[in-house]
């Protein structure tokens, strides 16, 4: 970044630089290239495809089966509390509850 002589920002253009103050004009030219080094990040492979949440003892009603995966969100406001969900670890029904 270049600066002018009154202390205004050079700014780049075809024929050179202009000042954003005084609007003077310099027949400096630059050769600008940018770039951004690659960084590829580690495929994850999923071995199974079994949740990685929490198990708790909760009786489907599809299934009858009384383990399920369980995870909480805030779908209304801040003072009301949370959702909870759960998802059968047999059927894979999901269902939630409010408290």
């Amino acid at each position: 970044m270049d600066f002018c002589d009154c202390g205004g920002m050079l700014v780049p253009t075809d024929e050179g630089f202009v000042c954003r103050n005084c609007g003077k004009k310099t027949s400096k030219k630059l050769n600008i290239k940018i770039t951004t080094p690659s960084k590829q990040e580690k495929m994850v492979v999923i071995e199974n495809n079994e949740p990685d949440l929490p198990k708790t003892t909760k009786e489907c009603k599809k299934c009858n089966n009384t383990e399920a995966y369980y995870w909480l969100i805030q779908t209304r406001s801040a003072d009301e509390p949370p959702t909870q969900f759960f998802k059968c670890t047999k059927c894979k029904h999901t269902w939630r509850e409010y408290k």
